[in-house]
């Protein structure tokens, strides 16, 4: 390998901006209009108490709902935009700014008005949702209690049907079926879309959802309706979450959202979809928009956060040679190891997430009935996605933080509030954990029609009963592990003499996150089968084989963001009169690399990746991280975050460093 770092592209930043931009431009330029007008909203989150920001935060939600902004996704007849495309990129560019304001759009318009719209039908619209668009009715989505999140289906709250009436009784039998961690709930919600086990005549129908009043036209909480604040929290104190119980509360029999099921005045159940959990897993597919929009919003924080830190990095000196000025910090290698590979990582998720939010918006939009199938391949992505992306978010963040110094600490540089604030991206919309195990649920068993019926420990039996042979052989990784041979000769022998061929060979790449994907999937197969065979219980098969399922999903994630990266790239003309399809390439390649690395262990164990291999990629990140010095601000200032959602005090005017600035920026 060289030892000099070739001359460094020049890129287009405008043109990469708007590649990054996409298919919507306008409508992310837009709300980063909108974000600067309320850019204020970053300073009270600092200076305001909790109940007065929480009322800022409310009147900038209903300012914006005003402008049309949040309602993109609704039906036009009732004051939307009609564009589910559009309101996902509207509601990830507002990451940039507060994110008090990102979540409370997200569950007045997301989860509440989402819920009403897929999971309602005309009379539901007709009565809600020009109302809730235009945020002259706020409401609330309730569904986790304090007892149950994740699993859904086990849900205290119930709702019985009274046939002398033509009610349903909402009511919470104990504490642990109280209605918690509710946004919107603590002061401004009206209305609830509340998630409860449906009775008929003492039988359960499963979980349903009904739209249950909670407050009057005045704010006055109504009665039988128990609403208490559930106070400070780590971060997004400008939402106001609460806790609700139900003391048999009476709510008219129109108000089941019955787009999947229905009870007849005569107290007959009905549905199109016969099975029970089929049916519990088409109405939680619905609300799959939430996760998109979440995993989106994390990887745009990532943004923010790298952006404040790489042009800290630009302006701030420190230490030098002796006799000499001090240096960047940006030109210590250590301190590119620290940031250009989750920079590489943050460009991948991007355009990952684009290819997430495209299938959301083409199912969504077909006239057509969408195959099942289709469906539940959406749902797995977006569970992985949201996954990686928010557990992204997480790390960026911090490390941005610490790369900061002592000014990454101080409030109005942002960090606090980025990393207080995005931490529960990580558990709201599905606990990570949990929806990895939904994507691994899903390539064992290939999206059949068992798919939303499983549970962890069906999961288990399914895979029993099948022949694991037929796993292994879909995985093909035999022949995974020959196309590795034919794309790079002698890359496991370090007798060949040339441990860097095709490092850089995005083929290497994907054949080798492919090989690791499809052998821990065939693994767990094994495992689960095995387990199994020796009559051990489901529950402790599973249990045994979790981290196993586990890193099988994060693999097949993995490979999804690569493959979306490389495709990103390979469509790019090869001339358009500038840098940025180099630039990419060498993100590109700083991603597949530096996942490789993180996970080296792993592929050494298994006869992948040899020692000498492992350091030439070692050093080869090194040299990726030396040719993107010089492009580091130009690939920040892509992302399009204003100046106004950036820090306001790394660097105090009038110091060594202000004046160090613009060199630094140019410095190669």
């Amino acid at each position: 390998m060289a030892d000099q770092t070739p001359p460094a592209p020049v890129v287009d930043v405008p043109a990469l901006n708007a590649l990054l931009d996409g298919t919507y431009v306008e409508v992310r330029n837009l709300t980063r209009k909108r974000l600067v007008e309320h850019a204020g909203v970053l300073d009270d989150q600092r200076e305001m108490g909790r109940t007065e920001f929480r009322e800022r935060v409310k009147d900038v939600v209903v300012e914006l709902a005003g402008t049309g902004q949040t309602g993109l996704g609704f039906p036009t007849e009732y004051g939307g935009g009609g564009d589910i495309g559009a309101s996902v990129a509207a509601f990830e560019t507002m990451a940039f700014g507060d994110l008090s304001v990102l979540v409370k759009v997200g569950v007045q318009f997301g989860l509440f008005g989402g819920a009403i719209l897929q999971l309602g039908t005309k009379r539901h619209h007709d009565a809600y949702l020009r109302d809730l668009v235009a945020a002259d009715l706020m409401g609330c989505f309730a569904m986790t209690e304090t007892g149950h999140g994740s699993n859904v289906q086990a849900l205290g709250t119930y709702a019985k049907y009274d046939l002398e009436t033509r009610e349903f009784v909402i009511t919470t039998p104990d504490d642990a079926a109280r209605k918690d961690y509710i946004g919107n709930a603590a002061a401004h919600a009206r209305v609830a879309v509340v998630f409860a086990q449906l009775q008929i005549g003492g039988q359960s129908e499963g979980v349903h959802a009904f739209v249950v009043p909670v407050r009057d036209e005045h704010g006055a909480v109504l009665p039988g309706v128990r609403i208490t604040d559930d106070g400070p929290k780590i971060g997004l104190n400008g939402v106001d979450n609460g806790r609700i119980a139900f003391d048999g509360v009476r709510i008219p029999r129109e108000n089941l959202l019955n787009r999947y099921a229905d009870v007849t005045e005569t107290g007959v159940y009905t549905s199109e979809i016969e099975n029970p959990d089929r049916r519990f897993f088409t109405m939680l597919g619905t609300l799959v928009q939430g996760r998109v929009c979440v995993g989106g919003a994390g990887i745009n924080a990532s943004k923010v956060a790298l952006s404040i830190a790489v042009k800290y990095a630009l302006g701030r000196r420190q230490f030098g040679n002796p006799g000499g000025g001090e240096e960047l910090l940006l030109d210590y290698g250590l301190h590119q190891r620290r940031l250009f590979p989750l920079l590489a990582r943050t460009y991948a998720l991007h355009f990952a997430q684009e290819v997430l939010a495209g299938q959301l918006h083409a199912v969504f939009s077909a006239t057509d009935e969408v195959d099942e199938r289709t469906r539940r391949a959406l749902e797995s992505r977006a569970a992985g996605t949201k996954a990686l992306g928010t557990w992204h978010a997480s790390e960026t963040i911090q490390e941005c933080r610490e790369a900061c110094g002592g000014a990454g600490y101080l409030s109005a540089n942002r960090f606090d509030a980025l990393r207080a604030d995005t931490d529960v991206f990580t558990t709201f919309e599905g606990d990570n954990h949990i929806l990895l195990q939904l994507v691994a649920k899903g390539l064992l068993t290939d999206y059949s029609s068992s798919f939303g019926e499983l549970d962890q420990l069906g999961m288990v039996k399914l895979v029993a009963g099948i022949a694991v042979d037929t796993v292994i052989e879909r995985t093909a990784v035999h022949k995974l592990l020959e196309r590795i041979k034919d794309v790079i000769p002698g890359w496991d022998d370090d007798s060949s003499g040339d441990v860097d061929a095709g490092l850089l060979d995005p083929e290497y790449h994907l054949t080798m996150f492919r090989w690791r994907e499809e052998h821990m999937l065939s693994g767990v197969a094994r495992r689960l089968k095995r387990g199994m065979d020796r009559d051990m219980e489901p529950a402790e098969v599973f249990s045994r084989c979790q981290d196993h399922v586990i890193g099988a999903a994060r693999a097949h994630v993995e490979r999804l963001v690569l493959e979306a990266f490389v495709a990103k790239v390979a469509a790019m003309p090869e001339d358009d009169g500038t840098g940025n399809k180099t630039a990419l390439n060498l993100l590109c390649d700083l991603y597949a690399l530096s996942r490789i690395e993180a996970d080296r262990a792993w592929w050494m164990e298994h006869g992948r990746l040899s020692s000498q291999r492992s350091k030439a990629i070692s050093r080869e990140i090194g040299a990726l991280c030396r040719s993107l010095r010089p492009l580091a601000e130009s690939l920040v200032d892509a992302f399009g975050v204003p100046e106004e959602m950036q820090a306001t005090e790394m660097l105090a005017p009038g110091t060594n460093e202000a004046r160090d600035l613009k060199q630094g920026r140019t410095h190669a």
